[in-house]
């Protein structure tokens, strides 16, 4: 995976500052999506990969299904992915692309998982909370882990905080261990 991101960077970094430049990150976003998502489907990549077929016909296979949603820039981006044999890429792609314009966009993608159902005031209380301890954007999505005990853990990019009663006693444990 750790190649595959390496190789999708470069095509991920250019597509956002073509966005970028033509203001047009959220149709960038759902192009290189819909592609990332026709790409990820098993048979389809395998038919796409099959060695008789030229980069042209790769490109073609693509467009087929996603041309009607796809620019002119679009289908050129597909054509220069097929002819670098970098197809395979277009999943990561996208979601370095989306992490581009995350930042670009001042917003940050938080998950909270906590030991019980949130309330919609609880929600938008942590996400405004969030909001001024990260100085960006919060767009928030949650889950719940009863495990959890009690409390909450956060995700936000790199950063994670664990407020749960189970990561508490994990650390009480450890402290009594030692």
């Amino acid at each position: 995976m750790a190649e595959l991101t390496t190789v999708a960077r470069p095509y991920a970094k250019a597509a956002f500052q073509l966005a970028q430049s033509q203001g047009a990150l959220a149709e960038w976003s759902a192009m290189l999506a819909l592609a990332g998502h026709v790409i990820a489907d098993e048979a389809f990549a395998a038919y796409v990969a099959r060695p008789t077929l030229s980069a042209k016909d790769q490109a073609d296979a693509v467009l087929s299904v996603v041309s009607d949603q796809f620019n002119a820039e679009g289908e050129n981006f597909i054509r220069q992915l097929a002819g670098n044999k970098r197809l395979a890429a277009l999943p990561a792609i996208s979601a370095l692309f989306d992490e581009l314009r995350a930042q670009a966009e001042g917003a940050v993608d938080v998950a909270v998982t906590a030991a019980f159902e949130m309330s919609e005031t609880q929600q938008s209380a942590m996400a405004r909370v969030l909001a001024e301890k990260l100085s960006r954007q919060v767009n928030l999505t949650t889950a719940v882990d009863a495990s959890l005990i009690g409390g909450a853990v956060i995700h936000a990019g790199d950063l994670v905080i664990d407020a749960s009663v189970r990561g508490k006693l994990g650390k009480l444990r450890a402290t009594l261990n030692t």
